[in-house]
C-alpha cells in the first residue's frame, strides 16, 4: 500500500516576485496540482506550505489565489511548530542570515534562495551551523536545470566539444529607471546598503554554472559599474544608485577554461535570449539560451575570409543545428524543489547545499575585491 508523506514548509518572503512566481506558483503549487511527487515505490510526497511575510494583506490575497493556503506573520511561532519541518527563505538578502540561523537553531531543514548572505564568512557560518545541527540543507541553483543548459550539458557529456577552450556568457536587459516607465526590478536592487548590486546577485549564479559545467573557478578579474546614477523608486521618488548595475568578469577554471561573463541591467538585447552562453571547443561550438541550444560541428564550420569592402557572402546563422529540439523539460525551480523534498523524505543525494551557496557568495566577494584593486584575484577553496 502506498503512503503519502505530507511535509509542511514555511515559505518566508514568498510575496516577493521570485517567491510568488517561481517558488510558489510554478513549483510548490504546481507539485500540489499534480498530486504530489511520485516515488518509485508508489509513495507520494505532498508539500503543505504556509505563507509567511510581514504584510498580512499581501499574504491574505496570495493565500486566497492559491486555494486558501494558510498564512502567518508570526515566524517565531511557526519555528516552534513541528508540523512544518522545512524552512524556505526568499526574503531580501539582508534579512536572510538572521532568519535562516533561527530556523537552523529550531531544527528545521533549510532551503534558501541565493545569495545566502552578503559575505562569505556569514554564508559559511550558515553552512557550518546547519551541518553541526544535522539538518538537511540546500540552496537554489536553478539555472542548472534550464532546458538550454541541460542540452548544453548533454553535448559536454557526449564529448561533442572535444577540448573546451572558452565560454562567453551574456546576461541582462534594460531595466527602466522608473521615470516615465515603471522599473521591472525593485529599487533596493540598486542600493548597496540594502543588499543590492548585480555582482552580488549574479556572481553566485555564474559560480555554480561554471563549477558544474567547466571546472571550478580558480581566478578572476572583474570590473563593475554603476551606469545609471539616479533611478526612481516604487513611490515615484528619485534616489541615488549606490550599487553596481553592470559587471564585466573573466574567470579561469582548474580545467584551463577561460569564461567571460557580461552581466548588465543597462543593456538593450540583440541576441537570441536574455541569457546566452557560447562554448567553443576544438571539435565544435554551441550557443545555449534559457530554453534552446544550437550547435556547430567542426565539419560544418564556415571558412570566412576577411574583406570589409563587400557584404560577407556567409550567413553565419546557418550551419547551426538545434540540440534535442523535441525534448520537453519541467520548470527549473520545480525540478530542484522536487529533488530537495526527495532528499528530506527519502534521503536521496542532494549536493547543492549551503556550502555550494557560500562558494557563490565568495565569488561575488572576490569579484568586488578585484574591481576595487583593479587586479586578477585568486579564488581560494572554501
Amino acid at each position: 500500500m502506498s503512503t503519502t508523506h505530507s511535509i509542511g514548509i514555511i515559505m518566508n518572503g514568498v510575496t516577493g516576485r521570485m517567491g510568488t512566481n517561481q517558488h510558489l506558483a510554478r513549483s510548490i503549487a504546481a507539485i500540489r496540482e499534480e498530486g504530489g511527487i511520485k516515488l518509485d515505490n508508489g509513495d507520494v510526497i505532498m508539500p503543505n506550505p504556509i505563507l509567511v511575510g510581514r504584510n498580512e494583506e499581501k499574504l491574505q490575497a496570495l493565500a486566497k489565489q492559491f486555494g486558501d493556503l494558510p498564512y502567518s506573520t508570526d515566524l517565531d511561532s511557526l519555528l516552534k511548530d513541528d508540523a512544518y519541518p522545512i524552512y524556505f527563505d526568499s526574503q531580501t538578502t539582508l534579512r536572510r542570515v538572521a532568519d535562516v540561523t533561527r530556523a537552523i537553531e529550531a531544527g528545521k531543514h533549510i532551503y534558501s534562495e541565493k545569495p545566502t548572505a552578503t559575505n562569505s564568512a556569514d554564508a559559511m557560518k550558515l553552512y557550518e551551523l546547519a551541518d553541526k545541527a544535522g539538518v538537511k540543507h540546500g540552496a537554489v541553483q536553478d539555472k542548472l536545470w534550464l532546458p538550454g543548459l541541460v542540452k548544453l550539458k548533454h553535448l559536454i557529456d557526449t564529448g561533442f566539444f572535444g577540448k573546451i577552450l572558452s565560454v562567453r556568457g551574456e546576461f541582462g536587459y534594460w531595466v527602466f529607471d522608473g521615470n516615465g516607465q515603471p522599473a521591472q526590478r525593485p529599487s533596493w536592487n540598486y542600493r548597496k546598503e540594502d543588499g543590492g548590486g548585480i555582482i552580488l546577485d549574479m556572481m553566485p549564479h555564474w559560480r555554480y554554472v561554471i563549477d558544474n559545467l567547466f571546472g571550478e573557478v580558480r581566478a578572476l578579474t572583474c570590473m563593475g559599474e554603476t551606469h545609471l546614477e539616479t533611478r526612481w523608486d516604487e513611490n515615484g521618488k528619485p534616489y541615488e544608485c549606490t550599487a553596481d548595475d553592470a559587471a564585466y568578469a573573466t574567470f579561469r577554471t582548474d580545467q584551463g577554461v577561460i569564461c567571460h561573463f557580461n552581466s548588465s541591467w543597462t543593456v538593450r538585447v540583440r541576441r537570441d535570449d536574455l541569457f546566452t552562453m557560447q562554448v567553443d571547443g576544438t571539435k565544435g561550438s554551441a550557443v545555449a539560451g534559457l530554453r534552446n541550444c544550437l550547435a556547430q560541428s567542426h565539419e560544418n564550420t564556415p571558412r570566412p575570409v576577411w574583406n570589409p569592402d563587400i557584404d560577407n557572402p556567409i550567413d553565419f546563422y546557418d550551419a547551426w543545428e538545434p540540440v534535442l529540439p523535441d525534448a520537453e523539460y519541467d520548470n527549473a525551480f520545480k525540478i530542484q524543489w522536487e529533488l530537495f523534498l526527495r532528499h528530506v523524505i527519502v534521503d536521496e543525494p542532494f549536493r547543492w547545499d549551503l556550502k555550494e551557496a557560500a562558494k557563490g557568495v565568495q565569488l561575488a566577494e572576490v569579484s568586488l575585491e578585484s574591481w576595487e584593486r583593479g587586479k586578477w584575484r585568486d579564488v581560494p577553496e572554501l
